[in-house]
């Protein structure tokens, strides 16, 4: 039998086997009896929470259990009962679509950047005196852009160039500081590469000045939910958006950081950004989402943040990770300098890929490109073969 006579019956074959759990929140006590009377009926399995008894809760979540065939054997049944509950089954397909899909077309103004399968990379710009990694070294207008000149040679396919320090325990900066360290940058890159120009900022009006001088794409640490003037920035801009979930605020986000849920509270901090941007205007293809390595986490966190970085794909956006030279990396690792990181910083990228990031955001572009080449061939053997 040739391989193109094997291939329908062993993709078939894969989807029975291939098992997902979905887990569903805010569902009334009817949609949930019913999901899960019709899941078991598909041959699959449910997951209730344990509640103590008369805790009256007046909604509630379900876990389903399955494998993709008995997934679309759900749907079809859903999709035939009631309006309210066809919408729930919508949803479940929506997300079962998106965990799926493997390739993006980012919007960023008139620019346009696919991804996936093969990750792009973000090269790091820190024109700030204070960043953890690089503070100081390209404060001088000349030096940072000649430093993105070099990144964008060594492979980088957007520079995200910022003006205020977001380290753990770093001061905020005044709007007019940041202005005066980013936009002669920014506007000198304009002119000078081809890659698009990301702004590292949680300040509207930064933004706004940003994309004025030649920026395309937001990268807000505070997801659109600091600035309350953020989202109508980057709707009416026409710039892109990378919605990043952060614990607090920089100064105090790594003091005992605590979460009910981890990646359930960080997924619905991401969907209620994308939510905002939605209502302002902005594009779904031009919003971008980043669950903040480092960023109001312990190691643990980061840890298993990466493990699981799959289950943000059900949102729907291309998934940007930013392990580079972070201290979870150097406890891991047993590494003090910042810049001695190199290789966890590969290794958790290229992690992140197999789990499906879309955009590395990393200082050392050469390193990581060389290993994202590597771990997207291996991720995708089966999309490449001929």
């Amino acid at each position: 039998m040739g391989r193109g006579e094997a291939a329908p019956a062993a993709e078939a074959a894969i989807s029975r086997s291939y098992t997902v759990a979905l887990a569903l929140e805010n569902l009334s006590a009817a949609h949930a009896g019913f999901l899960q009377a019709e899941m078991l009926r598909a041959g699959g399995d449910v997951v209730l929470p344990q509640r103590p008894a008369g805790s009256g809760a007046a909604k509630t979540e379900i876990v389903l259990i399955g494998s993709r065939t008995r997934f679309r054997t759900l749907i079809a049944r859903v999709a035939d009962a009631a309006a309210d509950t066809a919408a729930v089954g919508e949803e479940i397909r929506r997300a079962l679509d998106n965990h799926a899909r493997t390739r993006f077309e980012i919007r960023m103004g008139a620019r346009r950047l696919a991804v996936g399968p093969e990750p792009a990379v973000m090269g790091i710009l820190n024109v700030t005196p204070d960043s953890f990694s690089d503070g100081g070294r390209w404060l001088e207008s000349s030096s940072a852009v000649a430093r993105a000149e070099r990144l964008v040679e060594e492979g980088a396919d957007i520079i995200d160039v910022g003006g205020e320090s977001t380290r753990p325990g770093s001061d905020p900066v005044t709007e007019e500081e940041e202005l005066a360290r980013v936009l002669p940058v920014v506007e000198t890159l304009a002119s000078r590469i081809d890659a698009p120009i990301s702004i590292d900022t949680r300040h509207a009006r930064v933004a706004r000045e940003a994309v004025a001088a030649g920026a395309c794409l937001v990268n807000d640490v505070t997801g659109l939910q600091g600035d309350p003037g953020m989202a109508a920035a980057v709707a009416e801009t026409g710039a892109g958006v990378v919605i990043m979930h952060m614990l607090g605020e920089p100064r105090s986000m790594q003091d005992h950081p605590h979460y009910d849920h981890l990646m359930a509270d960080i997924c619905r901090y991401l969907r209620r950004g994308m939510q905002i941007a939605a209502d302002a205007g902005v594009p779904e293809d031009g919003i971008l989402i980043d669950p903040g390595i480092g960023f109001g986490k312990t190691l643990r966190h980061n840890v298993e943040i990466l493990a699981r970085l799959g289950q943000f794909r059900t949102l729907g956006a291309p998934i940007l990770v930013g392990p580079s030279r972070k201290r979870f990396i150097g406890e891991l690792a047993g590494v003090a300098a910042p810049s001695e990181r190199v290789f966890g910083t590969a290794a958790a990228c290229s992690l992140a890929v197999a789990a499906g990031a879309l955009v590395l955001r990393v200082h050392d572009v050469r390193e990581v490109r060389q290993a994202l080449a590597v771990a997207t061939a291996i991720a995708h053997v089966d999309e490449n073969a001929s």
